[in-house]
C-alpha cells in the first residue's frame, strides 16, 4: 500500500480518475456486484440456516463443498463456470437450444463470476451468526404453533441481522475484487464485462497513472467498507 501511495501523481490524480476507461469499469462493478450481494442474501441466508441447525456427515460435506470457491483458484473457478454455463456446457448447452440464450461474455457471467466467488464468505458468516442464535427460540416458537417458514423469518433473521449484514460486506468486498474467474468466464470487453479489476489490468499497460488511481480508489473503498465492518458489525 505504501508503494501504491508513493507512486500515486497526486497532482493528476483527478484527470486519472476521468480517463476513459475508469468509470464505465466503476459504474459496472457497482451494478454487478449489488445484485450478486442480493444473490447472497437470497440464496445463502436459507443454506446457512441449514447448514446452522443441520447435524451429521451430510451438513459436514456441503458445509466443506461450499468452502471450495475459498481455495480454488478463480481462473479454475471461471474454467468451471465455462463448462457448466457455456454453450456447450452442461447447463448452457440445453439453454441455448431451448431459448437460444448464452450466458458467458455477457453481464450476467459476470454477476456468476462473482457470486461463485463471494457466496461462501457471505454463508459462512451468517451461519456463525444463526448458529450463535440459542436453538431454544426455535422450539419455543415451534410450540407456539410457527411453522418453519415462520420461524426463519421473525425469529432467524431478526437476531442474526448484524452476522448477515457483515456476510454482505464480506461477500461485496470479495465481488468488488474479483479477477480471474470473471476475465474467463465473462472476458474483458469495455463497457460490457470490463469490471475496475479488469480494468486496472488494461491500463496498467497503457497509463500505469490511471491504473494506480483506479487502484487507489478500489483500495480506498475496501478500506472503508472492512473499517465500517469491524467498528460496527463485529463489535
Amino acid at each position: 500500500m505504501l508503494g501504491l501511495l508513493a507512486r500515486t501523481d497526486w497532482g493528476a490524480l483527478g484527470t486519472h480518475l476521468r480517463a476513459p476507461v475508469v468509470w464505465p469499469a466503476i459504474r459496472l462493478s457497482v451494478l454487478t456486484t449489488l445484485v450478486t450481494v442480493a444473490l447472497c442474501f437470497v440464496l445463502g441466508t436459507p443454506l446457512a440456516w441449514l447448514l446452522s441447525r443441520a447435524r451429521g456427515a451430510v451438513a459436514t460435506w456441503l458445509r466443506a463443498l461450499m468452502t471450495v470457491p475459498v481455495v480454488l483458484p478463480p481462473v479454475v473457478g471461471g474454467v468451471a463456470l465455462l463448462m457448466a454455463f457455456g454453450r456447450r456446457g452442461v447447463v448452457g448447452r440445453p439453454v441455448f437450444e431451448a431459448f437460444g440464450v448464452s450466458l458467458p461474455f455477457t453481464p450476467t457471467a459476470v454477476v456468476l463470476a462473482q457470486l461463485f466467488v463471494s457466496m461462501p464468505f457471505f454463508v459462512l458468516a451468517v451461519e456463525g451468526a444463526m448458529r450463535s442464535v440459542d436453538e431454544r427460540y426455535d422450539a419455543v416458537a415451534a410450540t407456539l404453533g410457527a411453522s418453519p417458514l415462520r420461524i426463519f423469518t421473525r425469529v432467524a433473521l431478526p437476531l442474526a441481522g448484524p452476522g448477515i449484514l457483515s456476510g454482505a460486506a464480506l461477500a461485496w468486498a470479495r465481488a468488488l475484487g474479483e479477477f480471474g474467474a470473471t476475465i474467463t468466464f465473462a472476458g474483458n470487453f469495455a463497457g460490457t464485462t470490463q469490471t475496475a479489476p479488469l480494468a486496472v489490468y488494461v491500463a496498467l499497460q497503457n497509463d500505469p497513472q490511471a491504473a494506480i488511481a483506479l487502484s487507489l480508489a478500489m483500495l480506498l473503498v475496501s478500506l472503508l467498507v472492512l473499517g465500517l465492518l469491524r467498528g460496527r458489525w463485529l463489535r
